[in-house]
């Protein structure tokens, strides 16, 4: 079997070389390195892409998080409610910022927080809550919203895996980042949108928030040598604004091919006893970042396809509330039963758009063969 790698970012570079070469030569020849035009043109095309007011470029998805958390004012023992089974990066964020994280469940299905989750965790210190749109798909936003504005909490999107998303809210189609008060992206190579290497974004309706938030990225202030407010260094590169800004145009595309993978994997999968493949909520966009499914013998499918040439990947193999670095928090093994057993059964397929049929046919009958 010819190998099949979890992730082949050359085949797109090959795509679209021309453009990217040229995106890149421009700022060089420029000299211009740090914010400037590159990244003004970006935030306005993500700002219409996403339908929100203001977009703002920061150095990382980290960052995207970090920042709006900050831009809020914050109490002594103040709590923010994130999932429990997703990337450090939210919880890291919310330490980071000065919150004491506090982790609920997760839905089996979907892999996301809900609304009756976030609502159990909630406590009359909770300042807002976090959820995730895990591997490419909105949390339910309207109920979550609900919860928070009920107790006067804010919501931050962690959209860092959900470019390109969407949700039917009432009456229209609402695009992930563009749902809560904030939004956070990153553009990690992996992502569906990827830099060359960090680059993150906030998106805000809010015109307060989004000056609050340019500030925090250079220092505390807009002009120079002046600090309105203790800030930090968190400047996107030009560079990668232009790199983002020429595969912007083909993100749909590669979010289609993307869905066009996961359906072939649903049909494939469909009737494997020991495999339950990803829910798609009805009024959900998908865009898989990545084609998460639950496994028997999770571990021992994967020696499996190692052996086979698949690549695959665990997001994520322990839950955050029983990571060593939040002991002090005193969360045991067995509070967040779902999250924990997600942890022991999830498995990652290669989804990235160039795989096409036949690689995914192949994946499909390797997997089929380990359970009959």
């Amino acid at each position: 079997m010819t190998p099949i790698p979890f992730l082949d970012l050359t085949l797109q570079y090959e795509a679209i070389a021309g453009e990217l070469d040229e995106a890149v030569g421009t700022v060089v020849r420029s000299q211009r390195f740090i914010l400037g035009e590159p990244v003004e043109r970006l935030e306005a095309s993500l700002a219409e892409l996403l339908g929100v007011e203001h977009a703002i470029g920061c150095a990382s998805g980290t960052d995207a998080l970090l920042l709006p958390l900050r831009a809020f004012r914050r109490q002594p023992e103040d709590e923010v409610v994130i999932p429990a089974f997703t990337f450090f990066a939210t919880a890291g964020a919310v330490w980071n910022a000065g919150y004491r994280p506090v982790f609920c469940d997760v839905d089996a299905a979907t892999f996301n927080v809900t609304a009756e989750t976030v609502a159990a965790a909630w406590t009359d210190r909770t300042r807002g809550v976090i959820p995730v749109h895990l591997y490419g798909q909105m949390a339910p936003m309207e109920p979550i919203a609900a919860v928070a504005a009920e107790r006067g909490g804010f919501v931050i999107e962690d959209a860092a895996q959900a470019i390109g998303a969407a949700q039917a809210i009432g009456s229209s189609w609402v695009n992930a980042g563009a749902a809560g008060d904030a939004g956070a992206f990153s553009f990690f190579p992996t992502k569906n949108l990827g830099a060359f290497g960090d680059g993150g974004l906030v998106s805000t309706h809010d015109a307060e928030l989004a000056e609050k938030l340019r500030k925090l990225r250079v220092h505390g202030g807009l002009k120079m040598y002046h600090h309105e407010m203790v800030g930090t260094n968190s400047r996107l590169d030009a560079l990668q604004a232009a790199v983002l800004s020429a595969k912007l145009p083909h993100l749909e595309s590669w979010s289609e091919a993307r869905r066009r993978n996961a359906a072939l994997y649903d049909r494939l999968l469909a009737d494997v006893e020991g495999v339950v493949t990803p829910a798609v909520v009805p009024g959900n966009v998908h865009v898989y970042n990545q084609y998460t499914i639950r496994a028997h013998r999770r571990d021992e499918l994967r020696e499996h396809l190692t052996a086979r040439g698949v690549g695959s990947a665990v997001y994520y193999p322990v839950a955050l509330h029983l990571q060593e670095c939040f002991s002090e928090l005193g969360y045991n093994p067995g509070d967040l039963p779902v999250s924990e057993m997600l942890c022991e059964e999830v498995v990652s397929l290669p989804i990235f758009p160039e795989l096409g049929e036949d690689r995914v046919t192949a994946v499909a009958e390797a997997i089929r063969e380990f359970y009959h």
